[in-house]
């Protein structure tokens, strides 16, 4: 009777997995706004190629070193040099920026909300 407990947590990781999975356009865009106005490019550089503050990121969606989850991790819990940002970002915010950093194309954010 109870092996329903049993998978239980193994629908959450597919769950979870399916959410990084489901990146909408309007999630990359999101996420490339996310990127500019959350303070992401003064580091990382507007272009993604990197500075002298912090590497470069424009092949982090390719990188089999980087999936989404470790991402999510990285921006929650910072690392080296990089801050967390668990408290300043929302989860869907969260999901935003891997949706942008894990596009095969980074599309230009939109214009700024005046």
């Amino acid at each position: 009777m109870n092996s329903g407990i049993k998978f239980f947590p193994a629908l959450l990781f597919l769950a979870a997995t399916a959410a990084f999975a489901a990146d909408t356009p309007a999630d990359v865009k999101a996420g490339a706004a996310l990127f500019r106005d959350k303070g992401c490019a003064f580091c990382h550089g507007a272009d993604l190629k990197g500075t002298k503050k912090a590497p470069a990121l424009a092949d982090i969606g390719t990188d089999k070193d980087w999936p989404a989850d470790k991402m999510t991790d990285h921006i929650l819990n910072g690392g080296q040099k990089m801050p967390p940002f668990r408290d300043s970002l929302s989860d869907e915010e969260i999901a935003q920026l891997v949706a942008f950093l894990r596009a095969k194309d980074h599309p230009a954010p939109p214009p700024p909300a005046e």
